[in-house]
């Protein structure tokens, strides 16, 4: 018996709504402009299909790691929202946000407004918080959550989970690894030392990295980069694949890989501990609409 998770990312989802002047104050201003330049790069009917696609091969589970909004708009989360719904029912999917939802403190009050279905457990106590990490158990999976999301100052994009988040992410991993779980950590920015040029990345990688040395994961699983990659951090028990995946709506011309989402087949083991196998389907140069890009090797 087997289970299918999905990962995709950084849908960066248009067209953009008209700001107010009082907007576009700040980062927003530089923000605006990019997008002005270079949102034709993210195709929204490629979108509609890579998510077409992803439905069709049935996952068991979907993880989106962040960046759906652009702006941080008011008016930018009411479509996220509904975006979202259409990867399918809120237990189903996960979420954790990027740094374009979280793009200046303006937008922290919307989060968790619009996102808390796909954080926060249905049917669980009364007050339990928008907050992170998360723990969703799915089958064999300990889906956990962290949030890198922070505002940053014009021209930065990177992110931080702070020592709360890293204790609660220790704490998680020892607690699904003893239930014998499939540790899933979830995490916008790439989050080891090396994943990202000055001004991108996690500000706390060295203290993430030395979580997981100590704690130990199944997999790590990031967006951000618009790019697949794959970066092995030593674990307790063996290397932890980090693995990152390009934007689900990215077209030629923009900076990373073409649009795409990885599949990851989980198979418990008979000794215990499991197999974990992953490919990718997206676009591909020279070759209409989405389609098989081949295995990834973690």
């Amino acid at each position: 018996m087997s289970y299918l998770l999905a990962h995709l990312s950084d849908a960066h989802i248009g067209p953009l709504p008209r700001p107010r002047p009082r907007d576009l104050l700040g980062k927003r201003i530089t923000g605006f402009l990019n997008w002005r330049r270079r949102g034709r790069l993210h195709d929204m009917a490629v979108l509609a299909d890579l998510v077409a696609d992803l439905k069709a091969r049935a996952p068991d589970h979907v993880a989106m790691t962040g960046d759906i909004l652009n702006l941080g708009l008011p008016d930018e989360f009411p479509f996220a929202r509904a975006w979202l719904h259409t990867l399918g029912p809120t237990e189903g999917v996960s979420f954790v946000p990027g740094n374009h939802d979280a793009y200046v403190r303006s937008s922290l009050p919307h989060l968790a407004a619009t996102f808390a279905p796909w954080v926060v457990e249905a049917g669980t106590a009364d007050g339990m918080p928008f907050a992170f990490p998360y723990l969703r158990r799915r089958g064999p999976l300990a889906l956990i959550g962290l949030s890198s999301a922070i505002p940053t100052a014009p021209l930065l994009a990177s992110g931080a989970l702070g020592a709360a988040q890293r204790d609660g992410l220790a704490r998680l991993l020892d607690e699904a690894g003893a239930q014998g779980l499939a540790r899933v950590v979830m995490i916008h920015h790439p989050p080891h030392v090396t994943g990202a040029k000055r001004g991108r990345g996690l500000r706390d990688a060295a203290a993430f990295e030395a979580v997981i040395a100590r704690h130990g994961a199944e997999l790590v699983i990031h967006g951000h980069n618009h790019r697949t990659s794959v970066a092995p951090l030593p674990g307790p028990r063996g290397p932890v694949p980090v693995v990152g995946v390009p934007s689900c709506s990215a077209v030629p011309g923009s900076h990373g890989h073409l649009a795409a989402y990885h599949l990851y087949r989980f198979a418990e083991r008979a000794g215990g501990g499991y197999d974990i196998t992953a490919e990718r389907r997206g676009l591909a140069p020279g070759r209409d609409g989405i389609g098989d890009l081949g295995p990834l090797a973690l």
